[in-house]
This record gives structure tokens, C-alpha cells and sequence, in this order.
């Protein structure tokens, strides 16, 4: 039973962790200035669960021109 938990918090943790790296990637490729996202990115990197939730209700919204898909066929237009 012991093992089982340690693997259910393995789990927790990677999960957080990927999706803590995917609002850093969403943050950096948003239209906001640079401060914004460096501002950002250290609160999701030293408050990694709540900074998640604060980024999920008030993050940056928007992606920069030339970060989205790179051929028509991949785009949803």
C-alpha cells in the first residue's frame, strides 16, 4: 500500500509539472511585454499549484503572430 502512494504522488507531481511547463511555453508565446512574462513564469516556477490556478483565471491570453501553426494544412482556417 505504501508503494502505491509513492507512485500516486509520482504521478501528481509529473502531472503539475507538465502542465506548469505548458503555461510557461503559453506565457512566453503571448503577445504581453517581457516583463509580463518573466513575471509570470516565476510565479508559475515558485508557486507551481497555485500559480497554476491564478494563470488559468488571469494569465496572458493571445498568441504572438508567426508562433502558431506553420503550414496552412495545419491551422484550423
Amino acid at each position: 500500500m505504501n508503494e502505491l502512494n509513492t507512485y500516486i504522488w509520482i504521478g501528481g507531481v509529473a502531472i503539475v509539472l507538465l502542465l506548469d511547463l505548458w503555461a510557461i511555453i503559453s506565457v512566453f508565446r503571448s503577445d504581453k511585454r517581457d516583463t509580463t512574462k518573466m513575471l509570470w513564469a516565476l510565479l508559475l516556477v515558485l508557486l507551481p499549484v497555485v500559480g497554476l490556478v491564478i494563470w488559468a483565471i488571469a494569465g496572458p491570453r493571445g498568441i504572438k503572430r508567426g508562433t502558431g501553426p506553420s503550414s496552412p494544412e495545419h491551422s484550423k482556417g
